[in-house]
């Protein structure tokens, strides 16, 4: 009798795992359209979960009223920006690709290049042969650019709808976030403090990242493009975007895309803008990476920047516009689950 018993238990449980692993296949295609906004909701909510404590200290306890104005706070400061920065980027790129193709292709930008190179061969005494279809690769990075950017233009209700689940999402997980954390924990194999670390240390590094690295490289590329603003270089918007990825780039960061608007300047005869523009890169933009830098990455994982700069890409082409976030996002994870795994190691060793 108990050995049918156990054995029907086992056929039991088997049975409720296939029901389970069809049921959840089903879940997750009805959940797929969402699911970027999903793990943007909780990327979000990890960020800006201090400032909904701060606000549910203030409210004295009200979570649902917390929980709504974290949500307008985030939007406010972090989504209307960055759709703002967005339009702005897309434009300028339309503009700049129309420009590069308009007239057989001559453009401001290629004629400086190749006055710059004409200007190289006089300090040489052999001819140089050398060719570079300047406006060629500026196509093709700016077509790929608007391709992307392009289809979320052109995908408006997808864009709202997703927006919308985002933003009741994030409001959800302000307001329920712990009691779903005591829900999950229980589900893992895994013993509670191993399950708690591994949150601790995947919140940490999401936050670390984010209000490091990438914080750090916004503010750079907000700071360059006020100083191409400034000084007159064309497209200051579209440029500083570029300038805030080249500032993920170990050892050249900024100076990536300062020193070609510089030479641009210097080349087409803007000689005190182009002095202007050095100074701005070597004092503003210095600044932010020696002084703010340090300050946002206090505490928290410390991920090399190299690293950052492979998932942000590999995010990109793997994820789309969004892998700006969800790169990182998965590295942090990684990160997270490695340094928990040999902890466990060297316990069980020891």
């Amino acid at each position: 009798m108990i050995s049918n018993g156990a054995h029907s238990q086992k056929s039991e449980l088997r049975f409720l795992l296939v029901i389970l692993a069809g049921v959840f296949a089903f879940a997750f295609f009805i959940f797929k359209p969402f699911l970027y906004a999903l793990i943007l909701a909780i990327v979000f909510a990890t960020v800006f979960e201090p400032l909904h404590k701060k606000i549910l200290a203030m409210m004295r306890g009200k979570n649902g009223l917390a929980a709504f104005l974290a949500t307008i706070a985030v939007f406010i400061v972090v989504i209307a920006p960055l759709a703002f920065l967005g339009i702005q980027i897309f434009q300028e790129a339309a503009g700049l690709y129309s420009s590069l193709t308009a007239n057989g292709g001559a453009s401001d930008f290629s004629r400086v290049a190749g006055d710059a190179i004409k200007n190289l061969q006089r300090f040489f005494p052999a001819q140089i042969e050398f060719s570079l279809d300047v406006n060629q690769y500026a196509k093709q990075g700016l077509n790929w650019l608007l391709q992307h950017l392009d289809f979320l233009f052109s995908n408006i209700i997808s864009i709202t709808v997703s927006a919308f689940v985002f933003f009741i999402a994030l409001y959800y997980l302000f307001k329920d976030g712990q009691k779903l954390k005591r829900v999950i924990i229980p589900l893992s194999p895994l013993q509670n403090i191993y399950n708690e670390t591994i949150l601790n240390k995947l919140e940490l590094a999401v936050t670390s990242v984010i209000k490091g690295t990438l914080a750090v490289a916004l503010v750079q590329g907000v700071v360059s493009g006020i100083g191409y603003a400034i000084f007159g270089v064309p497209n200051a918007v579209l440029w500083g975007s570029v300038t805030a990825i080249a500032a993920l780039i170990p050892g050249i960061g900024t100076g990536l895309a300062l020193i070609p608007a510089i030479f641009y300047l210097f080349l087409s005869g803007e000689t005190f803008s182009a002095f202007g523009l050095l100074i701005w890169g070597a004092t503003a933009v210095g600044l932010v990476d020696n002084f703010l830098g340090p300050k946002l990455m206090e505490r928290g994982v410390r991920l090399h920047p190299f690293l950052i700069l492979l998932s942000i890409l590999g995010g990109i082409a793997f994820f789309g516009p969004l892998g700006f976030l969800l790169g990182p996002l998965v590295l942090s994870l990684l990160s997270a689950l490695l340094e928990v795994y040999f902890a466990i190691r060297k316990e069980n060793e020891g």
